[in-house]
């Protein structure tokens, strides 16, 4: 299979990084959100994580991807998938809420972008919570960094994160 690529985007501030997928390492990952793209959404700054940028979206895959490529110490340039139920992390300044209203809750995909050193995916509710590594940074990290800090510093309010197929001509 050829390498495939996607362009992961802050739009409001106009910054983007060009990612490859990690298809030999998280081939299950990388086709479920290879077969959802384009997605964007509300861009969310992680409070423990540290360094890290995501946005939540509704469950796209037939079935969720098994723990594929696993980690807790994400390093710069790193994408992480997550996925979570509607309650198990009902945080609202997370981004995260309460929605089943009585029913099976529904997935919640966390696609995250780490953008420096020294992150560690525990949660103080819940533990270590383990992501899949399905794509790396390849064009672009350092401006998405200067971005993220910047997103830290002056807030998140009205940018959206997005994630498109690149084009291989």
């Amino acid at each position: 299979m050829a390498d495939r690529f996607i362009e992961v985007s802050l739009d409001k501030r106009g910054v983007s990084c060009t990612v490859k997928l990690l298809d030999a390492k998280a081939p299950v990952t990388c086709a479920a959100v290879w077969d959802a793209l384009p997605l964007g959404g509300d861009v969310y700054h992680a409070k423990y994580a540290r360094n890290e940028i995501y946005a939540l979206f509704p469950g796209f895959a037939e079935h969720e991807p098994p723990l594929e490529n696993p980690t807790v110490t994400p390093i710069p340039g790193d994408l992480c998938y997550f996925t979570f139920s509607e309650i198990s992390l009902g945080t609202s300044s997370h981004g995260y809420t309460k929605k089943s209203g009585g029913r099976e809750p529904s997935p919640v995909v966390d696609l995250a972008l780490f953008y420096e050193r020294n992150n560690l995916l525990l949660n103080g509710d819940a533990g270590w919570v383990p992501g899949i590594v399905w794509g790396t940074v390849v064009d672009g990290l350092d401006r998405m960094a200067e971005a993220c800090q910047d997103l830290w510093r002056a807030g998140a309010l009205g940018e959206t994160l997005s994630f498109r197929r690149v084009e291989q001509g």
